[in-house]
Parts: C-alpha cells; structure tokens; sequence
C-alpha cells in the first residue's frame, strides 16, 4: 500500500499537538485526523484514537509494521514542514 496524498488540514503554533493530517492510500483509502505531535525525541505521527469506556485510548486506525508506519510518518511529517512547520524534523 502505497502513501499517494498527505494533506494538513491545520498546523497548531502553540502546545505540543502541532498539526492535524488526513492521509490517502492507493488513491482509494483515507484516513484523517491523524496528529503531529511534538515529543521528546522530535516530531512524531500519533493516529487517530478513541477513548473506551474504562479511560483507555485505543488507535483506531495504525499500521501493522514498524515499516509501514515509517512511511506513513515521514509521508506526513514531509508534508508537514512543507506547508510551514517550523520545528526540526526527527524521525523516531
């Protein structure tokens, strides 16, 4: 599965929480509100989760591979400093 479109949807100058994305797949799968968030070791990709009935947060969507998550991360974070993300990017 290929990354074929990355959009920002919003890019956040204060807090940790520095962009909102929506990714599309193969030209025929998207998934939005995935977040660039800035971490210790640099920016990061968190996906989109949702909170269960006992508090816990759970990704709704993810990649099954650490190298498919690299992909989908660096596909975004790319597109991020592109459209004006100021920080420095660090792939974890």
């Amino acid at each position: 599965m290929n990354v074929t479109d990355v959009k920002i949807r919003r890019i956040y100058q204060e807090g940790k929480m520095k962009a909102i994305a929506s990714v599309t797949f193969d030209q025929a799968f998207v998934i939005h509100d995935m977040k660039v968030v800035q971490g210790v070791n640099g920016l990061f990709l968190a996906m989109p989760s949702r909170r269960t009935m006992d508090g816990v947060y759970r990704d709704i969507a993810h990649p099954i591979s650490s190298e498919a998550r690299e992909r989908v991360q660096q596909a975004v974070l790319d597109a991020y400093q592109e459209a004006g993300g100021r920080e420095a990017l660090a792939a974890i």
